[in-house]
């Protein structure tokens, strides 16, 4: 399927809903965008929130895990 879409003043482009179901893109979805020696090409993008932990969840995560594997260990010991 071959589209025309225009640019607007601020340099964003609207991606027609044909094209947005068949890709399966909702909105707030993210497309990568590649410049190739055959032009443009737009490709949906995954992405996946990261979490950076800072020492004292670090902490609190270890505790977290002693305390569970505490509590297995008395389980297992039960017939």
């Amino acid at each position: 399927m071959t589209t025309i879409i225009q640019i607007n003043k601020r340099g964003t482009l609207t991606l027609p809903m044909t094209i947005r179901k068949k890709l399966g893109l909702e909105r707030g979805g993210a497309v990568i965008a590649e410049d190739t020696e055959l032009g443009i090409v737009i490709k949906p993008a995954v992405t996946y929130p990261i979490e950076i932990y800072s020492d004292m969840r670090v902490k609190e995560i270890d505790d977290q895990d002693s305390a569970l594997s505490a509590y297995l260990k008395t389980k297992a010991k039960k017939p």
